[in-house]
């Protein structure tokens, strides 16, 4: 009997505590801290707009970047044809014909002027100091005409290519000496027409 009655109140407090226990509210779900599927979308929308501004804009400076090194590379061969043009070449004394030094110079000057029909020059005849005034200005006439006429047996229209003649009164180098007479006979060319529009070609 003194067992049973110990044993009461242990089964009170068991009852007491499952009652307390079914009381308690149920467990709730857990609330999302990380975005919702919405903005993780709206997300990678904006990510993947940004990579093709990114790259619209990469594509565009190379771009950019590439025209202008083909521009600076079309005005370095533009100047470098219009050099060709303007170089002079050389006469061996008292003499009208072109060398073969010449003639290499001028074929090149025919190449550019056949691509740029818009290009008209001057070919000035010089001589050094030897001789008369008179006899060294049909000289420098002789050696512009012969120019002229190299050309033109290239197919250059003569109406493209003036002439005129200054005798010995522009040295090149102003001395009495080989050296200085190899310079001053010569051809000079000047673009008188189109040296905006010069094609220099491949």
């Amino acid at each position: 009997m003194t067992h049973r009655r110990r044993m009461i109140p242990a089964v009170a407090a068991l009852m007491v505590f499952a009652a307390a226990c079914s009381n308690d509210p149920p467990p709730q779900e857990p609330v999302p801290t990380g975005p919702t599927a919405e903005e993780l979308a709206a997300q990678a929308r904006a990510d993947s707009i940004a990579r093709a501004q990114a790259q619209a804009e990469a594509d565009a400076r190379a771009a950019a970047a590439a025209a202008a090194a083909e521009a600076a590379a079309m005005e370095r061969r533009v100047a470098a044809a219009r050099a060709t043009l303007e170089e002079t070449i050389y006469f061996e004394y008292d003499e009208s014909s072109i060398t073969s030094a010449s003639e290499r110079v001028l074929r090149e000057k025919v190449d550019i002027l056949r691509g740029s029909p818009a290009v008209r020059i001057r070919v000035e005849g010089h001589a050094d100091e030897r001789g008369s005034n008179e006899y060294n200005i049909a000289l420098g006439t002789r050696r512009a005409e012969a120019v002229r006429e190299f050309l033109g047996s290239f197919g250059i229209d003569a109406n493209r290519v003036a002439i005129i003649s200054y005798g010995e009164d522009r040295p090149a180098v102003n001395a009495s000496s080989e050296q200085a007479w190899s310079q001053n006979r010569r051809a000079e060319f000047v673009i008188t027409a189109g040296a905006n529009q010069i094609n220099p070609g491949m």
